[in-house]
């Protein structure tokens, strides 16, 4: 074992470096395994029913929303998946043994609620746990995942969400690259999404099984839930890049818990985290502010910038007066840098990005991503007033 392993913070650690061990072992013997399916080049964008449907879903819901996520021009924006979560299923399989839609609440079925949402131009999405049950205990995939991945296929489904719940405590590193395979050899590439919460650290071994893996347990639409989820999420920023990328959890935005304030700093934190862009409110709800952070294109063009790196804190205030409080953040981009000045007080203060932790030299052209304006050019740093629970999101480019 490894020395001064015990519980707590220092047992989660010590798991983890066992586990960075058991990756880097298998990369010296030559063990790859791909998951070859060419997705997720950048992080997906899209629209998920759990946040804030969570069960209450039905067929004419998900039409619905297909068609508003075209008229509202979420479509346009790069939001392409529509995502089914739990209880879309029946309470059982089918005398065949297969997964089947709920006759109540879906009565048409996959396949052609698939058409119609490939009518629209999106992509269809869907939920299964690699445990026995869902998390809501409806029928799952755990040993049954060349039968559920060739009816999702079948189905003409586009991306997989795979849950963590009721797994018979065998490891996820066994379970998930089984659903991996059977994906793959359906010869239809479905975008896989593991939900394995964190736990496990996926950011160390999941690259070569899926599209996105989940680095945190569940999100609420809370301030301190979301950045707690940023914060677990940044730990990995190094694991992240074009088609495997770190998961905080689907976008709260629009669900009424934050500020608009607070919205913006969640949708901020997450593109420039290159995070998935997964909407999770009510679309037919939207209101205009919503709408406003939801089709900021400024910023989904830095989530989905093609170098795909995920942007780090390069500078906190810890070593003032307010803890943790004032942070800077960064990451590069094809043609310049993202810089995020982030306030974690309540009220308004200044914030100043150092090039030299900014990782620039040189005069710099500073355009705002959020005011859609361009600052100026300057040398040596930039600073600005950032409000409470606020950001000032910015880019940066050699002059």
């Amino acid at each position: 074992g490894l020395r001064g392993c015990g519980g707590g913070r220092c047992g989660r650690y010590c798991h983890w470096l066992r586990m960075k061990v058991v990756v880097v072992a298998l990369a010296a013997l030559g063990v790859v395994l791909a998951l070859d399916n060419g997705l997720g080049r950048t992080p997906q964008m899209g629209w998920n029913s759990w946040n804030h449907f969570g069960c209450g879903i039905n067929e004419t819901l998900i039409r619905q929303t297909a068609d508003l996520m075209v008229s509202t021009g979420l479509l346009a924006l790069g939001y392409q998946y529509l995502n089914l979560d739990d209880c879309w299923e029946a309470p059982e399989r089918d005398a065949q043994g297969n997964l089947q839609f709920n006759p109540q609440t879906f009565p048409s079925g996959g396949k052609a609620l698939g058409d119609y949402i490939h009518t629209r131009g999106l992509k269809f999405g869907i939920y299964s746990s690699a445990g026995n049950m869902t998390c809501q205990k409806r029928p799952a995939s755990l040993h049954h995942e060349t039968a559920d991945a060739n009816q999702f296929a079948a189905w003409g489904v586009d991306y997989l969400k795979l849950d963590n719940c009721y797994n018979e405590n065998i490891p996820p590193t066994v379970r998930y690259p089984i659903m991996r395979d059977a994906l793959n050899k359906t010869g239809r590439p479905i975008f896989y999404s593991l939900c394995e919460w964190g736990q496990d650290f996926p950011a160390f071994w999941a690259g070569s099984v899926g599209n996105s893996w989940r680095t945190t347990g569940d999100i609420s639409d809370d301030w301190k839930s979301m950045i707690s989820r940023a914060d677990e999420n940044s730990f990995f920023w190094r694991e992240a890049g074009p088609g495997h990328w770190n998961d905080p959890d689907m976008l709260e935005v629009g669900n009424g818990g934050m500020t608009f304030e607070e919205y913006k700093t969640h949708f901020s934190l997450w593109c420039i985290m290159k995070a998935p862009l997964l909407i999770g409110c009510d679309i037919s709800k939207m209101t205009n502010e919503t709408l406003t952070i939801l089709s900021n294109t400024e910023a989904i063009a830095v989530n989905q910038d093609p170098l795909g790196i995920q942007a780090n804190r390069v500078w906190s205030s810890h070593l003032t007066a307010h803890p943790d409080q004032h942070e800077v953040w960064a990451g590069k981009l094809v043609d310049g840098t993202a810089v995020l000045l982030f306030n974690r007080d309540e009220t308004a203060v200044n914030i100043t990005a150092a090039f030299s932790d900014v990782g620039v030299s040189g005069p710099q052209h500073v355009r705002d991503l959020w005011l859609h304006r361009d600052m100026g050019t300057f040398t040596g740093s930039y600073g600005a007033s950032v409000p409470g629970h606020g950001v000032v999101l910015l880019k940066f480019t050699s002059a």
